[in-house]
């Protein structure tokens, strides 16, 4: 896969990689083939996928002209402007921010609680606090991490670390009810 180049492009760098794309593509076009199409359908593809960035990027404009502003922030909160923000590393929201985030909004699904422990090497280990049926454990733990690994794709994995189960409440035996206290004089 070619390196993404994260430096921005002068004006005649930008006619280079035009130049070139259009070489590429004359190539491809040559070749013969299962192999080629797919390569000028993925081209396609993701002409179409940009084409409608920029789309959502122009409605995002013509909303701030009638006096909402547009910020980077609000650019990024679009899941295909914000994921195509990550790729290229103009993201504005860092790693940290992104997976607090992401925890937040799963947060209200657990019967109990949620916290990032830390993240190292690619992955993201999280402690989970989890009440009522300890079956659904798994569940949750799984909705954690897609929402981690969505909001923060270039993390490796989620860990779990002391998942635990709250204890439940304790019940009252039907025998205690059935029993008057005794009255200490």
């Amino acid at each position: 896969m070619a390196e993404v180049i994260s430096s921005r492009l002068d004006e005649s760098a930008v006619e280079e990689v035009l130049a070139g794309i259009e070489e590429l593509l004359s190539r491809l076009e040559q070749l013969p083939g299962p192999t080629a199409e797919a390569g000028l359908d993925a081209v396609a593809a993701l002409s179409q996928l940009y084409g409608e960035a920029l789309a959502r990027v122009v409605d995002m404009v013509g909303a701030t002209e009638a006096g909402r502003p547009l910020t980077v922030t609000a650019l990024a909160s679009d899941e295909l402007i914000g994921h195509l923000l990550l790729l290229h590393g103009l993201h504005p929201e860092s790693l940290q921010q992104r997976v607090a985030r992401a925890l937040d909004e799963v947060r209200h699904q657990l019967g109990g609680g949620v916290e990032l422990t830390g993240i190292e090497e690619g992955v993201a280990r999280v402690r989970v606090t989890i009440s009522g049926c300890a079956s659904s454990s798994e569940e949750l733990l799984s909705a954690v991490a897609d929402a981690v690994l969505a909001a923060a794709p270039e993390l490796a994995r989620v860990e779990p670390v002391g998942t635990k189960s709250a204890a439940p409440p304790p019940l009252i035996s039907v025998e205690s009810l059935m029993h008057r206290p005794v009255a200490v004089p």
